[in-house]
Parts: structure tokens; C-alpha cells; sequence
């Protein structure tokens, strides 16, 4: 098995053996965000749910080169782009949203499939080369085989990922693997299915077992799995999540229940990722 901890995106600590866990400790307020990773080991992220394709230049950079647009005040160079396909979720997962969902934007007011087309293209000219699609909920929408072809055959992006609840994920997949989609984060608060439709006010949590699954058999590698961890809801299963990833090629990455409007989050709930990382030590022996 190959296996690794890691404190946000570094400090990996392995087995004495020659087998690692891949297991990730992260911070994340919500899964509506707009999320730019820079050459960095951090995470920066900032929330955007309408672009306005005026507010880029298209003038193309030099040959080889980043354009100045995707370095930022600490000079930091951003080639990481975060696309918001869609507001919509199937799911209502209680730190996410109430239970009667959100006020959506106008549909005349979301990206088209060419508006993100034009963007991502214009980004990529410029010097992303990776890009995850996220949402809401991005499978979906009904174009979302065709933004990934299209988002694939950019000429410069080199990774193309998306992060999904999994509910539909199993029978699209086949055709978005063909699409050009390299790489999933799969999001599942836990594996006992009460406590899934508990925490999402609906059902499905074999659905999203089965997408899992379905991505590991078409040959994902690895198969990020996401996890918020929150005290008496789950934190019993940290070593359960853990032992996903024994036989099969899945990272696990616990992120940490952080707050923002309208999730009623509270300090108790909190699982520092320090007592995630004890928690898994003192059950697995073979931790140095």
C-alpha cells in the first residue's frame, strides 16, 4: 500500500515498514468557493460565484511564460483555477446549507458553457494548467461531459479534476474519464448510511460508495476522498476512513469544520487536525 499523512499539503510521516497511509489534514469553509492553489504548499481561496469576461485582458503573454495577472501581491504565482459550474446540489448537507436550500442566481446570470470555455481558455493561455470543477453540485448540470471534452483539449492544461458528492457520479463517469477528466475528490462525511442521510437530509450514501468504487475500477489513482470532521458526529470513524485505504488507492483528506453563514457552526463541534493525527497514531502502531 502507499500510504502518507500530511498536515495540509507537507509534513508526511510513514510507516517504518514500507507501506504509508494517504491520509490529509485540511481546513475548508464550504464547497461554493472559488479555490486558486499557487506554487505554494497553501491553499488561497476566495469566493466567486459570477466572472465577468470584460475584466480580462486577452492579450496573450509571451511564449512560455505567466502572465502577470496570475501573480499576486506576495508574488506567488497562481496556476491552479477553481470553475463554480452550477449553485444547485442534490444534497442539503447541514454544514452546507438549510435545510430548504439557498436563493439561486438568476440563470441568466450563471456561466454558459461557452462563457466558461472563453475563461478557462483565456486563463490557460496565460498560464494555468490545472483546473477543478466544483459547484454546488457540477454533475449536475447536463453540459458537464461537454465542458470537460471542450476544458480538455486546451492546448497547455494538464489536469483537469472534479469534486462531487457522488451521487451521479457512477453512471457519468465512464464518459467523463473519456472526456478528458484525470482526477476526482469524492466528498463523504461518513460511512454509516443513517448518519448519511442524517447529515444530508437524503438518502444515497451507497450511491456515492458505489461512485468511489467505480472510480478506483476505471483506474483513478488516487481517489481523493473528502471527509469534514466533526466532533460527535463522526469522529469515530477517523480510523474507519483510514482503513479505505488499505487495499485500495484512496487518499483520504480530513478537513477540519470551519465556519461561515448559515451553518450554525460552533467551537465544540471543532476536531483540530492535530487530534485527528493523534487519533490515527495510536491506533496504527506501525506510525513513526
Amino acid at each position: 500500500m502507499r500510504r502518507y499523512f500530511s498536515k495540509f499539503l507537507h509534513s508526511a510521516i510513514r510507516f517504518n515498514t514500507s507501506i504509508s497511509i494517504p491520509v490529509k489534514f485540511e481546513s475548508r469553509i464550504c464547497n461554493l468557493q472559488t479555490l486558486i492553489k499557487g506554487n505554494s504548499s497553501h491553499y488561497y481561496s476566495t469566493e466567486t460565484s459570477v466572472i465577468s469576461c470584460d475584466l480580462l485582458s486577452e492579450e496573450k503573454p509571451k511564449e512560455n511564460s505567466v502572465s502577470d495577472m496570475l501573480v499576486d501581491s506576495f508574488g506567488r504565482i497562481h496556476t491552479y483555477l477553481r470553475i463554480s459550474l452550477t449553485e444547485r446540489c442534490n444534497l442539503r448537507c447541514k454544514y452546507c446549507m438549510p435545510a430548504e436550500g439557498v436563493d439561486l442566481t438568476p440563470t441568466s446570470q450563471v456561466l454558459t458553457k461557452d462563457e466558461i470555455l472563453r475563461l478557462a481558455g483565456l486563463f490557460v493561455s496565460s498560464g494555468v494548467n490545472k483546473i477543478r470543477l466544483t459547484g454546488g453540485e457540477p454533475t449536475i448540470r447536463k453540459d458537464i461531459e461537454d465542458i470537460c471534452f471542450e476544458l480538455s483539449s486546451l492546448k497547455g492544461l494538464e489536469t483537469l479534476c472534479m469534486t462531487t458528492n457522488g451521487i451521479v457520479l457512477a453512471r457519468k463517469l465512464p464518459k467523463l474519464k473519456e472526456c478528458g477528466l484525470t482526477s476526482l475528490n469524492i466528498s463523504v462525511d461518513t460511512l454509516v448510511p443513517a448518519k448519511f442521510e442524517l447529515m444530508t437530509r437524503r438518502k444515497g450514501h451507497n450511491k456515492v460508495m458505489d461512485s468511489i468504487n467505480a472510480a478506483v475500477d476505471l483506474g483513478y489513482d488516487p481517489v481523493k476522498v473528502n471527509c469534514v470532521v466533526m466532533r460527535g458526529f463522526n469522529d469515530d470513524e477517523i480510523c474507519d476512513f483510514v482503513e479505505l485505504t488499505r487495499e485500495k488507492p484512496i487518499n483520504v483528506r480530513f478537513i477540519e469544520f470551519m465556519p461561515f453563514d448559515g451553518n450554525v457552526w460552533n467551537v465544540k463541534k471543532l476536531v483540530p487536525y492535530s487530534e485527528m493525527l493523534d487519533t490515527v497514531v495510536r491506533r496504527n502502531s506501525l506510525l513513526a
